[in-house]
């Protein structure tokens, strides 16, 4: 028998640290788990929240016709509205009575739309609970102090990964800031996932809630304080509600709670509200709006991914959690890879071939049904690359060919 590969040992327990650290790998790896949820898992229960999405079509329908012209392509994602075009977003949300009205995109405009900005400003003091973007950054001429900000009282842990920063890098006016609730986002040069959505952050040394968090506690009207952050754990809120917490303070988002969520376009939505003033009977049934969370984004939005705050809040309100394995399982993972590397020399390459392609056919439906019946995921990029590391290593291993030398007794 051949001696085990002390070298091929080392070399897989390095590799298998360096990917589990590798950002690049962890959004291939949350890549692979949203096709594998697509086909795994039906969606949640309907969720308590609706997306108003404002597409190309939406912009053109929103100028007068004697003003109209044709976009240029890609031009209605880039264009941002104007703040008479919030104005009556709001005014016909708010005949519905929504618990929550959230608007994702930075309420900034050119100076020549200031003059507009107090028909805005009217329609949003109507709004009982309105939650706006403030963007995240460096420090700037425009910060706000920790204290003006919702922060955390009750927070536990280490907070070394979690998010930092040091001041407001965008944000709308006094005026607006004033009458609302600033909902936290990252600026959109932070790396992030589709598949992870922050719910903290640290603001100069304080843990304030993400736009997403902030929009569920509204809408279970708590405040911070009432909320206990356990960092590299969970998030307790205060109706017993346990919000799985990654150690950079971000959750990871069930990509079929996208079909949980109720869609309207704008058109939709003044549709509604028209035939609601007038008492005709309604083409779509809007009156149960009057508890959820609506928000408001741009389609072709660059500061967040497609329905990533709405897929977040409508995971947390169904308690679907993908529950992805602990560090205790990626280390047994990487250990029993390191185990087949010891021996590799012992399996002849042809069988070391099909087992890897048993192998990873046989991992393939165990995630499916662990993700269909548990929302269970274990890691998917490390094994199959450690386990195809040393099948080429095998493949390539000329010593591994070479036939035992036989003892031949003296004499």
């Amino acid at each position: 028998m051949r001696r085990p590969s002390p070298w091929l040992i080392v070399v897989i327990l390095l590799l298998g640290y360096l990917i589990r650290h590798e950002s690049r790998l962890q959004r291939l790896d949350d890549r692979i788990l949203a096709w594998f949820m697509q086909h795994a898992a039906a969606a949640p229960p309907p969720a308590q929240v609706t997306l108003v999405e404002i597409g190309r079509d939406d912009f053109q329908s929103l100028i007068p016709p004697d003003r109209r012209r044709a976009l240029p392509q890609g031009q209605g994602a880039r264009r941002s509205l104007s703040p008479l075009e919030y104005a009556l977003f709001l005014q016909a949300v708010l005949g519905f009575k929504p618990a929550v009205v959230g608007i994702e995109p930075l309420l900034i405009w050119r100076s020549g739309d200031k003059v507009q900005e107090q028909v805005l400003i009217d329609q949003a003091m109507r709004v009982p609970k309105l939650l706006v973007t403030l963007e995240l950054g460096g420090k700037g001429e425009h910060d706000l102090p920790a204290a003006d900000l919702p922060a955390f009282s009750r927070v536990t842990g280490e907070r070394g990964k979690v998010a930092e920063f040091s001041g407001i890098q965008r944000q709308p006016s006094d005026e607006i800031r004033l009458i609302s609730t600033p909902g936290l986002v990252a600026s959109p040069g932070a790396r992030r996932s589709g598949m992870r959505v922050p719910m903290i952050f640290d603001y100069q040394g304080v843990i304030v809630p993400s736009f997403p968090l902030e929009a569920i506690l509204l809408w279970l009207r708590a405040t911070p304080a009432e909320v206990q952050v356990q960092l590299g754990d969970q998030i307790i809120l205060p109706n017993g509600w346990k919000i799985p917490l990654e150690p950079d303070g971000t959750i990871l988002v069930n990509p079929a709670g996208e079909g949980s969520i109720r869609r309207l376009s704008l058109n939709d939505l003044l549709l509604a509200a028209q035939e609601r003033d007038q008492d005709r009977k309604p083409t779509r049934d809007l009156g149960d709006l009057q508890n959820q969370i609506v928000l408001l984004r741009l389609e072709g939005d660059l500061l967040q991914g497609t329905n990533i705050f709405a897929s977040a809040i409508a995971t947390i309100q169904t308690n679907a959690y993908i529950r992805p394995a602990s560090d205790k399982v990626v280390w047994l993972v990487i250990l029993a890879a390191a185990l087949v590397a010891a021996f590799h020399r012992a399996i002849s390459r042809s069988n070391l071939l099909i087992g890897a392609i048993l192998f990873s056919a046989a991992y393939s439906l165990i995630e499916l049904s662990l993700l269909s019946q548990q929302r269970f995921w274990l890691p998917f990029v490390l094994p199959f690359l450690l386990v195809w590391f040393i099948v080429v290593v095998r493949l390539f291993d000329r010593e591994g060919s070479r036939p035992k030398r036989e003892l031949v007794p003296a004499g």
